[in-house]
């Protein structure tokens, strides 16, 4: 072994059948994390039938492509070890509900184009990574709920992305967003409320328009609070993953 390696912990399947777990739901998960591994331990593909599988925080620096015989798996959290990128056998995945693969070093050109393949994709945490842009092409993914984007270093987000029908919790806090963007979006939002009294004060009768009233003094409100100042909206799930994270990044992010 050359000086200066890491020399990674040896999973064996002893160890990886009594890392197995009963979750709450009754799903079977194989959790790895923590350990120490540098590769991923081949023998766990004779457990491929579980439900959840997790190796994050550990120092994977490669996925391979026998990934696409957990046929079953739901639950994938990669989160915080040192992917450059990912498989495209990871589109095969087709019952993945859940994707954390935040606190990596994944580039844009290195996100495979079979991530679109992943249709049941509930969850996706791509945040503390390498990337400069989305592609528009995630916006097939129209089970998507909620996607973790900050600590980038994107300066824009796809409409196709922006704009996905099931779409509740989307999080690029410390992004390089231009500001006329932050600002446009806050519009966007505003305009989207002002069409939801769209009715003319005569065609009220007076317990409504009392009721109305109440409502455009709360929209006057929220008008006068973002001009003043931009706040941003928190999403705790997609804040950090699932490890607790310091205030600065920068320490605890795996180089």
């Amino acid at each position: 072994m050359a000086k200066g390696k890491a020399k990674g912990k040896k999973i064996t399947l002893k160890i990886a059948k009594n890392s197995i777990r009963i979750a709450p739901d009754g799903a079977r998960r194989l959790d790895l994390s923590k350990m120490g591994i540098t590769s991923f331990p081949s023998c766990i593909l004779k457990l491929a039938d579980v439900d959840e599988l997790d190796l994050s925080r550990n120092m994977l620096k490669k996925i391979p492509n026998s990934i696409q015989k957990f046929e079953k798996l739901r639950w994938l959290d990669l989160h915080s070890n040192q992917l450059e990128d990912l498989p495209k056998a990871i589109g095969a995945l087709q019952n993945l509900f859940y994707l954390n693969i935040s606190n990596n070093k994944l580039t844009t050109k290195n996100l495979p184009e079979e991530l679109n393949l992943l249709k049941n994709l509930h969850i996706l945490n791509l945040g503390l990574n390498c990337l400069d842009s989305i592609p528009a092409s995630l916006g097939v993914l129209k089970e998507l709920q909620e996607i973790g984007l900050f600590d980038n270093s994107l300066t824009t987000i796809p409409n196709s992305v922006k704009n996905l029908p099931k779409l509740k919790k989307l999080n690029a806090d410390r992004n390089p967003f231009p500001d006329s963007i932050e600002q446009e979006e806050y519009a966007d939002s505003i305009k989207r409320i002002e069409t939801l009294y769209l009715v003319q004060e005569k065609d009220l009768c007076s317990s409504c328009l009392k009721v109305c009233q109440g409502e455009k003094d709360k929209l006057s409100k929220l008008n006068s609070e973002t001009s003043s100042s931009s706040k941003k909206l928190s999403f705790p799930l997609l804040l950090t993953p699932n490890s607790t994270a310091k205030d600065n990044q920068e320490e605890w992010r795996l180089k």
